[in-house]
């Protein structure tokens, strides 16, 4: 699980000092919580959580947490406390009590499913994202850090609808975490969300002028082969600051004369697309990363996460001149708002900008491949095990010819595959990977593989149908303890901003395990 990080100055110290949550009360009669299981604690504290004790009890849910879990290390619960359930009640319009709920019982499962994720997860190992596992219903549960007005504490929030009251009840199946109000599912796509807000009326009206609103209704749940996206989106507010308060400036501001507004080439198009990432991304992937993302624009967004802060385009433009104190600082980058990202949505994530963002000229920036863009993959991705490709239609990036294709999601956490998984094929093969579209320029090519065993391949690679490098020995070049390595394979030259495709053919068959394809911005170190 990846840790968390420091994305903003003033996280810097509140992130140490800050999530000072109120510590647990005493249990009664309850001295070593880690000899019980999540549902024996919610039964024994039913005075404080005794309303979703009756929505555990009336499902099956109730039963999955009074056990070990068979397929990961544990459950998380977050646990609505009796006043959020009855702040959920409240809120209804279909139900007037706990019992309505319960009587419904399709509902009341779906409800307690979509509180239980199928992962122990320490409030200490929470991403500034997605939990790395899914809930029992099948979906993805965000955090965000808010701080407080007082700027002397924060606290987690779940969804950006549910903070979290307490934190860390560590019990013998995993971990129990309060929430002052109850989850409510996602039922909206990014579109939805968008509309339904309000604040959003240029940008949702501008989206459905183009067409590209249809790429913002996309449903994870009901259409699993296909990626999600990520929405990079500005509030009207900030519209305005440039004197735009309507559909009609936007087209002035940008210059856009034809009314041909789907046509991939107008202006508006373009800036729509510029703005919808081709990926499910949170910020807690940006983090520590600096790279170019697809965009359904003619161009990429460049978006850089190694600073304090997380910044798209730096040095593109120039927004701002700021003078303190004889010091001069530039602004010349669109910055996140932070507590407003990380919306997660039916279609992706939605994360907030804070100054208006125009379809930029590239610059080339190192990029990493690692099959995301096979939604399949993606679905393998959820539990640890070695999958066979039993279709080879189901993929719209990767080819091959020869033995089975399989997709291998690694349960030691101990592994040193980037990411924890690779693609696995043995024999005499040839496999293809149509990647995404790279910034013209020159690169250098690498990589990874397992490169530790007599039994591994020796292969050549090709990139658009030209052999780069020599021959690859992948039983050299890792060792004991690392037995992943990352091997230069050459340089290669990019005239135009297009897709490519790396090929990796076995000269002598054997054991292929390939964790990434990587291109580096050529410099003169080689």
């Amino acid at each position: 699980m990846k840790s968390i990080s420091i994305i903003a100055s003033i996280f810097a110290f509140f992130l140490f000092t800050a999530m000072r949550c109120e510590e647990p009360p005493p249990v009664a009669e309850f001295e070593d919580m880690k000899g019980t299981s999540i549902y024996n604690f919610v039964l024994e504290n039913d005075t404080l959580y005794g309303k979703f004790l009756k929505v555990l009890d009336a499902t099956v849910v109730g039963g999955i947490v009074s056990a070990y879990n068979p397929y990961n290390s544990g459950y998380t619960l977050f646990l609505p406390d009796d006043q959020a359930m009855d702040d959920f009640i409240a809120e209804s319009d279909k139900y007037n009590s706990i019992d309505e709920l319960i009587n419904d019982m399709e509902y009341a499962t779906a409800l307690a499913k979509y509180h239980v994720v199928n992962l122990a997860i320490d409030a200490n190992d929470f991403p500034y994202g997605a939990l790395p596992a899914r809930t029992l219903s099948g979906d993805l549960l965000t955090v965000n850090y808010v701080l407080l007005e007082d700027l002397d504490s924060a606290y987690y929030n779940i969804n950006n609808q549910a903070p979290v009251k307490i934190k860390n009840y560590e019990l013998s199946n995993g971990f129990v975490h309060v929430l002052s109000k109850a989850l409510k599912p996602i039922t909206r796509t990014t579109m939805d969300w968008v509309k339904d807000d309000g604040g959003f009326s240029i940008f949702a009206e501008a989206a459905e002028m183009t067409g590209q609103d249809v790429v913002l209704t996309r449903n994870l749940k009901v259409d699993t082969l296909v990626n999600g996206v990520t929405l990079l989106v500005e509030h009207d507010t900030t519209y305005s600051k440039k004197g735009i308060y309507n559909v009609q400036d936007l087209l002035d501001t940008l210059g856009v004369s034809s009314n041909d507004y789907t046509n991939v080439e107008n202006g508006l198009y373009q800036y729509i697309g510029y703005h919808i990432l081709d990926a499910n991304v949170f910020l807690d992937d940006f983090v520590d990363n600096a790279t170019n993302f697809t965009t359904f624009s003619n161009f990429p967004v460049n978006i850089n996460g190694n600073g304090l802060d997380i910044v798209i385009n730096r040095g593109k433009q120039v927004f701002d001149t700021l003078i303190e104190a004889g010091d001069t600082v530039i602004i010349d980058f669109i910055g996140f708002n932070y507590d407003a990202s990380n919306v997660i949505t039916q279609s992706g994530a939605i994360h907030l900008i804070d100054r208006m963002m125009t379809p930029q000229r590239p610059t080339r920036a190192t990029v990493t491949f690692e099959f995301y863009e096979e939604p399949l993959f993606n679905e393998f991705r959820l539990e640890p095990g070695e999958y066979i490709v039993e279709d080879p239609a189901a993929l719209s990036h990767i080819t091959w010819t020869g033995p089975d294709l399989l997709f291998v999601e690694e349960a030691d956490e101990a592994h040193t595959a980037w990411g924890d998984d690779y693609l696995k094929i043995v024999g005499d093969f040839s496999i293809r990977y149509n990647l995404p579209k790279i910034v013209q320029g020159s690169y250098e090519v690498h990589i990874r593989a397992h490169a530790f065993s007599e039994l591994n391949a020796l292969v050549e690679v090709y990139i658009d149908i030209k052999r780069v490098g020599g021959l690859l020995d992948l039983s050299e070049g890792g060792s004991s303890n690392w037995p992943y390595h990352d091997f230069y394979i050459g340089n290669i030259d990019f005239n135009t901003y297009e897709r490519h495709e790396v090929e990796v053919r076995s000269l002598i068959p054997g054991v292929f395990e390939w964790d990434y394809v990587r291109f580096e911005p050529l410099t003169n170190k080689r």
